[in-house]
């Protein structure tokens, strides 16, 4: 199964959704979160405009390709979240993960990216 987590094609329809689209940047390095003030971005903050409002770290690699997905569990929103990483150094996916997971409220994993293409999503 774990050759399901790291499906190539995935990957490429990420990639494909981050290149095709705007980023809008809201929050930049730096900056406080509105409501949680001692919550400080590491990366870049936003969102991929004309979407249903997925989520992007955007970090100081230039590379064009999504590195890893965020997957979020907030009690306080009773959601769950995917976020997108972006261009993020090992140092910068490590910050992200501490400022997600900082509070009781919101827990997060990362899934990082793999190249394998499991046989079943083969196609002619």
């Amino acid at each position: 199964m774990d050759k399901l987590l790291n499906n190539g094609y995935f990957w490429q329809k990420i990639d494909s959704l981050i290149l095709s689209t705007n980023v809008v940047i809201s929050q930049e390095k730096g900056s406080r979160h509105s409501k949680y003030i001692n919550m400080v971005y590491p990366v870049n903050y936003g969102y991929l405009e004309d979407t249903d409002a997925i989520k992007v770290f955007k970090g100081s690699d230039k590379r064009s390709k999504v590195d890893a997905v965020l997957v979020v569990a907030d009690i306080l929103k009773r959601d769950l979240e995917v976020k997108l990483l972006w261009g993020c150094t090992p140092e910068e996916e490590t910050e992200i993960l501490l400022f997600i997971n900082q509070t009781d409220y919101q827990k997060s994993i990362l899934v990082r990216r793999g190249n394998e293409i499991p046989e079943w999503a083969i196609t002619d």
